[in-house]
């Protein structure tokens, strides 16, 4: 089993959070827009947002290195219960501290 991240998967995930947020942008300066205020021509709405590839290959790094980190600390908890299975619970209780360590 690859234990690495698709990169091709985590650039599409970022594009598609990116493009959410330009429409939200853009929804935004067109209610201000309509309120009267005139824009310069500021706008990134014909600028498209992209990755380095250096960056998606860092970031799928990353995230791999965070589930895996969740997922022994979520075994370490189940292990102390005397349970050999990662529920749901074991996650959230770890998940707070998670966070904060990264």
């Amino acid at each position: 089993m690859d234990s690495n991240f698709d990169q091709e998967l985590i650039d599409a995930i970022f594009k598609s959070v990116w493009s959410k947020k330009a429409i939200e942008r853009e929804k935004n300066e067109d209610a201000e827009t309509s309120k009267g205020e005139e824009r310069a021509g500021t706008s990134k709405k014909n600028r498209p947002t992209s990755a380095n590839s250096n960056a998606v290959r860092l970031s799928c790094e990353l995230l791999r290195l965070f589930v895996t980190e969740a997922v022994q600390r979520a075994a370490t908890i189940a292990e102390a219960e005397g349970g050999n299975k990662i529920e749901a619970t074991h996650l959230e209780r770890i998940l707070p501290q998670l966070l904060l360590d990264f």
